[in-house]
């Protein structure tokens, strides 16, 4: 038992093809560059395993080789050569159909028959090697079906080509009943998309043979392989329910195969099928990515609840909600970008060379799919640009948060408050955000798998006009820190007007409930019915904050020709100080400042005119007349009374002499 262990052979003829073939131009049918491909490979093989037919021009036969001698090598050899000999006569076929060709037309055509038959022959070699091997204990069930089914295949169809096709029917149709036996006993999804590749590249040709038999039913691929295969599967295959039952056996897989199935990928309740084999290698790295995902979420959900039950303190790690979670939308990016690129891959080539899909029909072909993974590749890319703006917002309210508890602290060195100051780099980068997510939501909206869903066109729709709203918002916020409030304004109420547009949007949907991106499997934005009021509210409130900022800045004025500095206060400031008398020096100690008092200038005696008591009463009556009119009355000196000497001199002399200085 530990010799067979040890000369155990592992060879995938299935795998093997088709991963040649796709590499090496067989894809975009360019059949010269496959050809020249498995010749180079032969020539390698016969070099490394040492049976060369000699040098020169002398051939020399090689002796048979014996069954405990053959290596994995051997028959890889027998492999391609097959594949050189068969893509020979597909290439000398095409040539046949060019108008240039037309006169030896005939000479190509015996041509590729006779490459043709001679690849029959070498997989018929390695179909024979394989099952010497099998007996001996060195080759596994499934690696025997893969040569089983690789042999029966090329024999069906250079059967088909000499129009022997009822013998080509039954030849496919028992390789395709291998090949639905591989499917369902694959260990790994790459196993199972590979025998589904397969399956799906001979049902044309069944339908043809079928239909040119004058079968009624030759639509139908799976009827008349379960009616051909049941009644010559025996004759075909030796041993097949034998051969069945040990794949059945070796199958059973345990945790590490767990791990290489991919999950059942669900769209509108219903599985996207995944037909090809090397979608199944980046979509396998997608689902590990969305685990991470899904792992990081479930620590942030068990650190939040250790904090609410008082088993866990300090701060719930800002890297587990900005750095980690923005490294797993990164490496989710990554893995369905990558699934992108083989998708569109895959559909130019089936464009290229039927421009028909080789899918069953009635199932999601691979047009489909690949509009299924750009779908999730934007929703994925919007999640990440909403957690970087909730991140950025996080970010700034707690920095704000922080000074404003530092500037309350009680003590004398720090009297006041801070007052709230914004980044000026953070409202431009949440509107370039936002840009990002409206630009996804748009290359959403144009997909057909929207397209075809009223209710998600509709979802998708709406929250297009409530991110344009948001982004409005943001950028008026960016006008009002360098004073431009009038864009800012404007800028507002073009954000009502979206908001109306993604309300009108969303009571189209039946119920709250419908909402086919709140419903999903995958969530992406969430939007409630409450989102769109309390964003109204928001924008009144800023509007008009914005308006009385507005106003106090230059009064209003919208040309820009006022400055701030120039401007003077409306008449009513200074009205007011009229009658109100105001304590300056109590208000400028309240404000910290000290009250440097003038110097007392010692001021010269005032004459004053000698009044009687009489008079005193009426001119208080008067003084206090006015006193209700003015807040202060300005004291001037009274002139003075004529002395008795000066009204003694009298006459003309004292008139004219006041009047030339003279006394």
């Amino acid at each position: 038992m530990a010799e067979k262990s040890q000369n155990l052979l592992s060879f995938q003829a299935l795998q093997l093809a088709n991963e040649q073939r796709n590499a090496y131009g067989l894809r975009y049918n360019d059949y010269a560059r496959y050809r020249k491909h498995c010749a180079n490979r032969t020539h390698r093989l016969r070099s490394s395993l040492k049976i060369t037919h000699g040098k020169g021009r002398d051939f020399k036969k090689l002796p048979p080789v014996k069954t405990e001698n053959i290596k994995d090598g051997y028959l890889q050899l027998l492999l391609f050569e097959a594949e050189r000999a068969w893509v020979y006569s597909r290439e000398l076929s095409s040539l046949v159909a060019l108008p240039a060709n037309k006169d030896k037309a005939t000479a190509l055509r015996r041509n590729a028959t006779s490459r043709f038959r001679r690849a029959v022959n070498w997989a018929t070699q390695l179909l024979s090697h394989s099952q010497a091997l099998r007996a001996a204990g060195r080759l596994s069930a499934s690696d025997l079906i893969q040569a089983t089914v690789y042999t029966l295949i090329l024999n069906g169809r250079n059967l088909s080509t000499h129009y022997e096709l009822e013998d080509a029917l039954i030849q496919l149709s028992v390789a395709r009943a291998l090949l639905d036996e591989l499917a369902a006993h694959a260990t790994t999804s790459r196993d199972q998309a590979l025998a589904v590749a397969f399956a799906d590249e001979i049902g044309p040709e069944i339908r043809h043979c079928a239909h040119q038999l004058g079968n009624n039913k030759s639509y139908d691929v799976d009827a008349i392989v379960a009616e051909s295969a049941s009644a010559h599967k025996n004759e075909i295959v030796e041993n097949y329910d034998k051969l069945v039952r040990e794949l059945a056996n070796e199958s059973a897989g345990g945790s590490a195969t767990e791990r290489k199935k991919l999950k059942p990928l669900i769209w509108e309740d219903e599985p996207v099928p995944v037909r090809n084999p090397e979608l199944v290698d980046v979509l396998l790295k997608v689902q590990e990515a969305e685990e991470k995902l899904y792992e990081s979420s479930r620590e942030k959900e068990n650190i939040v609840a250790g904090d609410e039950d008082g088993t866990k303190k300090g701060k719930v790690g800002k890297g587990v909600k900005s750095k980690r979670g923005v490294a797993a939308y990164d490496a989710i990016l990554l893995a369905l970008s990558d699934a992108e690129g083989v998708a569109r891959k895959l559909v130019e080539a089936q464009q290229l060379s039927s421009g028909n899909a080789t899918a069953p029909t009635g199932t999601r072909d691979l047009q489909f799919l690949h509009t299924f993974i750009v779908y999730q590749l934007l929703a994925r890319r919007i999640q990440r640009d909403l957690l970087l703006i909730t991140t950025l917002l996080h970010q700034s309210q707690a920095s704000n948060h922080a000074k404003k508890d530092a500037g309350n602290v009680a003590g004398p060195s720090k009297p006041k408050p801070v007052k709230e100051q914004v980044d000026g780099r953070l409202f431009p980068a949440v509107v370039k955000l936002l840009d990002t997510v409206i630009q996804s939501l748009t290359q959403m909206r144009t997909l057909s798998i929207v397209d075809d869903s009223p209710d998600l066109a509709t979802a998708v729709d709406a929250r297009i006009s409530f991110s344009k709203a948001r982004k409005a918002r943001y950028l008026a916020r960016s006008y009002t820190l360098v004073k431009k409030y009038a864009e800012a304004l404007s800028l507002m109420q073009h954000a009502s007007i979206h908001l109306r547009e993604a309300q009108s949007a969303q009571s189209l949907l039946p119920s709250p409930l419908d909402d086919p991106i709140s419903s999903s499997n995958l969530i992406f934005y969430e939007l409630p019915q409450d989102a769109i009021p309390a964003l109204e509210g928001d924008l009144a409130e800023e509007s008009l904050q914005c308006k009385k900022d507005w106003f106090t800045y230059n009064g209003g004025d919208a040309t820009g020709e006022v400055d701030r500095q120039m401007y003077k206060k409306p008449l009513f400031f200074d009205i007011a100080l009229n009658y109100v008398e105001l304590d300056m020096e109590r208000l400028q100690g309240r404000a910290g400042k000290s009250v440097v008092h003038p110097p007392v200038a010692v001021a010269s005696p005032v004459p004053q005119r000698v009044t009687s008591d009489k008079t005193i009463p009426e001119k208080a009556a008067v003084k206090s007349a006015v006193s209700r009119a003015k807040v202060e009355e300005i004291e001037r000196p009274m002139t003075p009374e004529p002395t008795p000497v000066s009204m003694a001199k009298g006459g003309l002399s004292s008139l004219l002499g006041g009047w030339w200085g003279r006394k």
